[in-house]
């Protein structure tokens, strides 16, 4: 009996174990239930909120969406068809059953065993239920029972309109596109309520797989898809016959077979992608943890000023198709030259003499054959290739062959880029990284393409040459043919462009002419250590990468022979105008959160940086700086290579008066004419400009050089950002410099004799000149006589004039009277400043001048 009841024991035991495994699971199912029923997150979207982009003047700039375009709509504002074609193809009895059918999951489990396709499994509500709850990438049968679970208490709450709505604004389209009314805008450039049957067909085609049945991969592929649920809502009665065919009809006669499946972000509104995808890059390496760029909702207030991207990417745009038209023409021009000249020269030869590799006939056709091919037949079998969906000539032929085109683009078309730069706050004002920004091309060349600058790099060591006192402006220089030797003995012969010498000349003269032979005289006098220490110092190149970017000791450096990118030297050119004190450049002021929080500010950190580097700051004086920046002036308005580019900055003030704004800068072009620079500034901006191929190894031609295409660019620009502004000088220190008067032909003190020939140059005090010209010494009586009338005025504390009656003055202290006494500093400091029209009434002037 005892023995007995020991199987009722154990019965009875596992029973309760079971009820009370039963009834935990039962109860923790029902408050599942119920807080599913009490909550409404289901239908409170978090929607990514994208970060914005504003420009110096608060203006949207664009949005960072990343793939999760998402745009919400009502599911009464949709049209009928597009409910349709949805529950066509993917669930014929949506509103007849109560979240899942046994029919439809036996028909999934056993083309699963059989590995057959019987159709999927899931129902719209379990689909959307899994997007919201679960991993729909885990292919197991824990996620498919939880899929089950949700999709059965997401019917008891919710209507089945609801549930569609749900869906419809939820689940993935393709094209980095969530929602049907984003994804309608992507593929059809409007919005859901306009959606035809034949694209709404389409669109639920997409479910399945956006990318096997992309219509701009795959036109062919989705339009036999689309054929087929298109004759479903036919059979189905939902749209008839005529109906289908027709908007199928239209769908396809006006679809653009050229278009490429390009993300939605990519084709986001942006009115300066390349500055955009610069801070995207910044942000990227600011911004950590949870927080995302694209769904964080920050603002972002940049550097850019909007008005001035516009006029960058217009000049931009337009020189760069004139330098390609230009450089086709004279390619084409030569190259039918050479063939028409020396073809039958060398097929003579290679007869007379049988060498049959001095043919180039043949190659002439060959490449006649591959442009033709490439330009002409290519583009026809692509277009075919995707009309008739024959995959496999495509991607054999026609994807080949636009890799080969594709790399012989980047050696024949010519590219260009420019960034322009506040001088004294170093903000990106403008930015363009190349011709076209696409998925393609988005290689930003003001910030990473590493170039020869050319002569543009003089300026950067005639500042050391100023500085060390053995130079001055009025420095003469022999230019004429010279071998310069190297430590090892190697003798380096340099060119001047076009092959032309001039004889003796002064600095001034060879910067803003860009002598290369009196540059490396200049060179040779500093050493090269002195101005490759100088450079990087303005470039802000660390000495890590000196040796990589071609910052070696030699001659060659001294005719720009190294490494830097145009934002560089931007900062170079923008430190000349600044007083010589650093410039970083800048794109991100301030980010924040999407409560209006400041989580971020680069630009109070630099600024707090800058401050904690005191004098060090700056990079060179303020007094080699306000030199340099007189200096290149005249490469604008005196004759230099940017001559044509002096009259784009003349302007008038509101009533009428002519005024010209101060411009400074250099051009450059570099060895074999491969690249065209032109660097420039105001008291505003400073900004870099460049031309040339991405692959290098071709030449511009000569009709394509700094100053002849780079240098109109920058002009252009200039002239039209500077337009509105304020005139404005730059800023001359209170000591340390000296303008004077000399002969232009030897660098002395002028004599009367001297007649026209007088250059008016700046000078580091104390090294001004002080000898007279010995040129033109014949009749040096009204020179002492002048003298002396400075000296005078000078005992009586005036500062002396610059010109009397147009002729120039200059004191020269080896003939002062033995009696001068030079003005102390508190008589300096009075009449320092005085204008020169006091002159006129020193009493003794008409005794002088006589």
């Amino acid at each position: 009996m005892k023995y007995r009841k020991i199987p009722l024991i154990i019965f009875l035991f596992f029973t309760l174990f079971f009820c009370v495994i039963f009834g935990a699971g039962l109860g923790f199912a029902v408050s599942g239930t119920e807080n599913l029923k009490r909550s409404e997150f289901i239908t409170e979207f978090e929607t990514a909120l994208p970060t914005k982009l504003l420009d110096i003047n608060g203006e949207v700039i664009t949005e960072f969406v990343s793939d999760e375009k998402r745009e919400i709509i009502a599911f009464n504002n949709l049209p009928q068809h597009m409910i349709d074609a949805l529950i066509t193809r993917e669930d014929r009895i949506f509103y007849s059953h109560s979240g899942f059918t046994v029919k439809a999951v036996l028909r999934a489990v056993v083309g699963k065993v059989t590995g057959q396709p019987l159709g999927g499994g899931s129902t719209l509500t379990q689909q959307i239920a899994g997007t919201l709850y679960c991993d729909r990438t885990e292919m197991s049968i824990k996620r498919k029972l939880s899929e089950l679970w949700y999709a059965i208490q997401m019917e008891r709450r919710y209507s089945k309109n609801e549930i569609l709505e749900l869906y419809l604004n939820k689940i993935y389209f393709g094209g980095g596109t969530y929602g049907v009314n984003a994804a309608s805008k992507y593929y059809f450039g409007h919005g859901a309520t306009e959606i035809t049957p034949a694209e709404a067909a389409l669109l639920v085609i997409q479910l399945s797989n956006p990318a096997y049945y992309n219509p701009f991969d795959h036109p062919n592929r989705a339009k036999n898809r689309q054929s087929d649920v298109l004759t479903s809502m036919v059979g189905f009665n939902y749209i008839t016959q005529e109906e289908a065919d027709q908007s199928f009809e239209d769908y396809w006669a006006g679809f653009d077979y050229t278009r490429t499946s390009s993300s939605a972000y990519l084709m986001r509104d942006d009115k300066a992608p390349w500055f955009s995808e610069y801070v995207r890059r910044e942000l990227a390496t600011m911004i950590y943890g949870s927080d995302d760029i694209y769904t964080s909702g920050f603002t972002v207030n940049t550097t850019l000023d909007l008005s001035h991207q516009a006029v960058a990417q217009k000049v931009m745009d337009k020189y760069i198709a004139e330098a390609n038209d230009r450089y086709q023409k004279e390619h084409t021009s030569r190259s039918n030259l050479a063939f028409s000249t020396y073809i039958p020269m060398t097929e003579m030869l290679a007869l007379m003499f049988n060498i049959p590799e001095m043919k180039v006939s043949a190659q002439r056709t060959e490449s006649v054959a591959k442009s033709e091919y490439m330009n002409t037949i290519n583009p026809v079998i692509d277009l075919v290739s995707m009309m008739t969906g024959a995959e496999n000539l495509k991607l054999n032929i026609v994807n080949k062959a636009n890799a080969l085109s594709k790399q012989e683009n980047e050696k024949t078309t010519i590219e260009g880029t420019m960034i322009s730069l506040g001088v004294d706050t170093g903000y990106i004002d403008a930015l363009v990284g190349g011709s076209k920004f696409d998925s393609e091309n988005q290689f930003i060349r003001a910030i990473q393409a590493k170039v020869q600058p050319g002569s543009t790099f003089k300026p950067l060591y005639y500042s050391a040459a100023i500085d060390s006192g053995k130079f001055t402006p009025t420095t003469m220089i022999s230019d004429t043919p010279v071998v310069f030797y190297t430590a090892d003995g190697t003798p380096y012969i340099p060119q001047n462009f076009l092959g032309e010498w001039e004889g003796n000349v002064q600095v001034w003269y060879a910067l803003i002419h860009s002598m290369n032979v009196p540059s490396l005289k200049v060179l040779d006098g500093i050493g090269f250590e002195a101005a490759i220490t100088r450079a990087t110092a303005l470039l802000g190149i660390p000495k890590t990468e000196t040796q990589a970017r071609a910052f070696v000791p030699g001659y060659p450096i001294g005719l720009g022979v190294c490494s830097v990118r145009p934002i560089e030297m931007a900062r170079a050119y923008a430190i000349f105008a600044n007083g010589g004190k650093e410039v970083t450049p800048i794109a991100i002021r301030t980010v924040e959160d999407k409560n209006g929080n400041v989580i971020l500010n680069p630009e109070l950190d630099l600024r707090r940086e800058q401050a904690a580097k005191g004098e060090k700051i700056q990079v060179i004086t303020p007094q080699t700086s306000f030199v340099m920046t007189e200096l290149l002036k005249q490469t604008v308005n005196h004759g230099g290579t940017l001559w044509r580019q002096a009259k784009k900055f003349n302007y008038r003030n509101e009533k009428g008066k002519l005024y010209t704004f101060p411009m400074g800068g250099k051009t450059g072009t570099t060895q074999n004419w491969a690249d065209a620079w032109t660097c420039g500034f105001s008291p505003y901006y400073a900004a870099a400009f460049w031309f040339g191929f991405d692959k290098p190894g071709q030449s511009l031609g000569l009709n394509i050089t700094g100053s002849t295409l780079a240098g109109h660019a920058w002009g252009d620009y200039f002239s039209e950002i500077h337009s509105t502004l304020p005139l404005k000088q730059f800023q001359q220190p209170q000591t340390g410099v000296i303008k004077a008067t000399v002969c232009s032909e030897s660098g002395g003190l002028p004599t009367e004799d001297c007649g026209t020939h007088l250059t008016t140059q700046w000078f580091l005090e104390g090294t001004q000149p002080t000898q007279l010209c010995p040129i033109h010494s014949n009749n040096t009586g009204s020179t002492i006589a002048y003298i002396r009338l400075q000296n005078e005025m000078y005992k009586s504390g005036y500062r002396f004039a610059q010109t009397i009656d147009d002729t120039p003055l200059t004191l020269n202290l080896d003939f002062l009277d033995s009696d001068y006494v030079a003005p102390s500093q508190e008589e300096e400091d009075t009449y320092t400043g005085r204008d020169s029209s006091i002159v006129q009434d020193y009493p003794d002037y008409n005794t002088w001048m006589e």
